[in-house]
């Protein structure tokens, strides 16, 4: 999530933001195969963003690169690591490729929590109409009057739209996607997407900073010329992933789910 701007845009108030087909009461999701005993959350990665934090109230991270030539290949380090900031709050199970909800908090649409687990990530988005050099990930240009929608009546819920391509604008809170500075650059992480749960949250991604002390409403964030080198090393033909934990938690699971680092 994000933090407030001056004009009181509620930022991030949620989780994944992907484009949601089909809307249906909340529901659980269904089981992949990366659920399933045995089976690593990264199985099909070949690159991952591993951001850790102190513990479940901690604001403050680091997020460090990682790449491997295939899935039975090593995990290895890409440059160097960076400072990050998550929720307000600290961090919160969310629902993605993986969680562990046996401790610690879970998610909820507006509690100034970035999600904990491990994410696909999706499009890279901008405010400007050109994408940047080297992109190998698809672009999403805001300029459009792009909204994220954090209303969880709205059938539009966990959606990136303009009100030219809905046939009812049926919310009455979102996230102006176009006007918020700290959503120059972007990447949407995939939480609570498919059918969404309307209060497990909305509209999460990686994006730029206001500073290494102030937390966001549940995004992931960082300085601008960090968020620039991670989106211009992100490939799409290699599932780029999140893995986002406390760092007690990733100790716990680091062996289970043969995560880097």
């Amino acid at each position: 999530m994000t933090m407030r701007n001056q004009f009181g845009y509620a930022l991030c108030l949620g989780l994944g933001l992907v484009l949601i087909a089909g809307r249906a009461p909340a529901a659980p999701q269904a089981r992949t195969a990366a659920d399933r005993p045995g089976q690593s959350p990264l199985r099909e990665a070949r690159q991952a963003v591993l951001v850790i934090t102190d513990g479940w109230d901690s604001v403050a991270g680091t997020l460090q690169r990682f790449e491997r030539a295939d899935a039975a290949g090593s995990w290895k380090t890409v440059g160097s690591r960076v400072a990050a900031v998550v929720g307000k709050s600290g961090l919160a199970w969310g629902r993605g490729l993986r969680a562990d909800p046996t401790s610690g908090p879970v998610k909820k649409e507006g509690d100034g929590k970035a999600p904990a687990g491990v994410f696909r990530l999706a499009d890279v988005f901008g405010q400007s109409a050109e994408r940047p050099a080297r992109l190998a990930m698809p672009y999403r240009f805001l300029g459009d009057n792009v909204e994220c929608v954090d209303d969880g009546r709205s059938t539009h819920y966990n959606e990136l739209v303009t009100r030219q391509q809905v046939k009812a604008v049926d919310w009455t809170t979102s996230e102006k996607m176009w006007a918020e500075p700290l959503y120059k650059w972007g990447v949407v992480v995939q939480h609570n997407a498919g059918r969404p749960e309307r209060s497990g949250g909305s509209c999460i991604f990686l994006h730029i900073w206001r500073g290494p002390a102030s937390g966001t409403a549940g995004c992931t964030a960082m300085a601008e010329p960090d968020l620039l080198a991670l989106i211009t090393w992100l490939d799409a033909g290699k599932s780029p992933t999140l893995v986002q934990l406390p760092r007690r938690e990733y100790e716990r699971l680091k062996r289970a789910w043969r995560l880097p680092g």
